[in-house]
């Protein structure tokens, strides 16, 4: 296949399905190298406005994919680590920035076969296969397969994970870390009604945050020290009912039916650049972040849509889509939304983690001033949706 494709997408998560969608919605020859078959992810995920916008664009949203989701009309943070300079409590509300939900809580379980079926629809070409390496030949970059095969294309988005095997063959490097937390992740029922409300609980252990479900349902994303976290996920249903009712303080009414737990290692990734030898860089083969903000496939999207436009544009004029002066374009528009979004996730969350006093007056009067001043607080909200620059043309409003 030397030369059959212009865009070829390593990776089948939401924000790799993105990105080859949006390709082939672009006139691009794409495929898509799925990598080993996977369990269904159980994780729910917040995609704002500039992504749902992405949704629409690829004719998913609204439609069946929103009766498996619920909308975010208010984000609430609140303090909870019992220290002697508590944050003062904070709402926003989606109202203030004129809409009528800041995002919706999808289900991957729900938006992954959605984005697969569009792809397909649009002619993107699956192989169900693994990158193992990467060499240029001329305008072209030969990716090796798992399976002893060559595909070809002129560009390649690597969507293909924190360990991402393209990622090392373009000869890019990352600085990585890890924190001293594990993400719990299950869903519950409750008695009382969530409202809209997603509630993030700033505990010791890193935040214990809701987020609405259809119904009387919410899903759980809850950081805690790895050892903690690997007893909870040993509870019985009833017993993990329990420990989530005392986390939530009762403000969700009577917690039943709490689904098994995952639980994820906490890490941080960031690569040094996110485009080079033909490559772009998508998703966490990029930059990996703590959920905390509902940051993480957000950022992923944007990497989706900005690849894709880029590349698409370059295709349509005749030009050279893996030109270094288009990667590097690329690379500076990214790490402009990903990097300050990166410390300051990375800082909230060491401060919590962080017992020190200094720590703790820095969050406490960071979120004070976040909320009761109004032009930051109006900054923050539009910053927390999307960069005010810089944004994919199909994810404006």
């Amino acid at each position: 296949m030397e030369g059959a494709f212009d865009i070829l997408v390593a990776g089948a998560g939401p924000a790799g399905l993105a990105a080859a969608a949006l390709s082939a919605r672009s006139g691009a020859k794409t495929i898509c190298l799925t990598g080993p078959d996977t369990d269904v992810d159980p994780r729910t995920v917040a995609i704002m406005q500039p992504g749902l916008r992405l949704l629409q664009a690829l004719e998913l949203w609204p439609g069946d994919l929103q009766g498996h989701s619920s909308p975010l009309k208010k984000l609430r943070l609140v303090d909870d680590t019992g220290g002697i300079l508590a944050a003062p409590e904070l709402t926003f509300d989606a109202r203030e920035t004129n809409e009528d939900a800041f995002g919706w809580n999808v289900p991957l379980k729900a938006l992954c076969p959605a984005l697969r079926a569009r792809c397909e629809a649009l002619g993107v070409v699956f192989v169900s296969d693994s990158a193992t390496g990467l060499e240029l030949r001329g305008n072209f970059a030969a990716v090796s397969c798992a399976d002893g095969e060559d595909v070809s294309a002129r560009v390649v988005f690597a969507a293909d994970g924190r360990a991402s095997v393209l990622r090392k063959a373009a000869g890019i490097a990352a600085q990585e870390w890890a924190y001293d937390q594990a993400a719990i992740v299950t869903h519950f029922a409750h008695s009382a009604d969530h409202r809209g409300i997603s509630s993030e609980y700033h505990t010791p252990s890193g935040p214990f945050t809701t987020v609405p479900l259809p119904g009387r349902r919410s899903s759980l994303v809850w950081m805690e020290r790895p050892a903690r976290a690997a007893e909870i996920a040993a509870l019985s249903g009833v017993e993990l009912a329990r420990e989530i009712q005392i986390a939530s303080h009762g403000e969700l009414g009577l917690i039943t039916d709490a689904a098994a737990c995952h639980v994820f290692p906490m890490r941080g990734l960031t690569a040094e650049t996110f485009a080079k030898s033909r490559v772009f860089l998508i998703g966490e083969a990029a930059h990996v972040v703590p959920p905390i903000g509902a940051q993480g496939l957000n950022m992923s999207l944007r990497d989706a849509a900005l690849a894709a436009e880029l590349a698409g544009d370059a295709l349509q004029w005749g030009d050279d889509p893996g030109d270094d002066k288009l990667l590097a374009r690329y690379d500076r528009a990214r790490r402009a939304d990903v990097v300050p979004r990166q410390t300051v996730i990375d800082l909230m969350n060491r401060s919590l983690l962080s017992n020190l006093l200094p720590m703790e007056l820095g969050r406490a009067l960071g979120i004070g001033i976040a909320g009761h001043v109004p032009f930051i607080r109006s900054r923050v909200m539009r910053q927390g949706l999307a960069p005010e620059t810089g944004l994919p043309r199909l994810m404006r409003a």
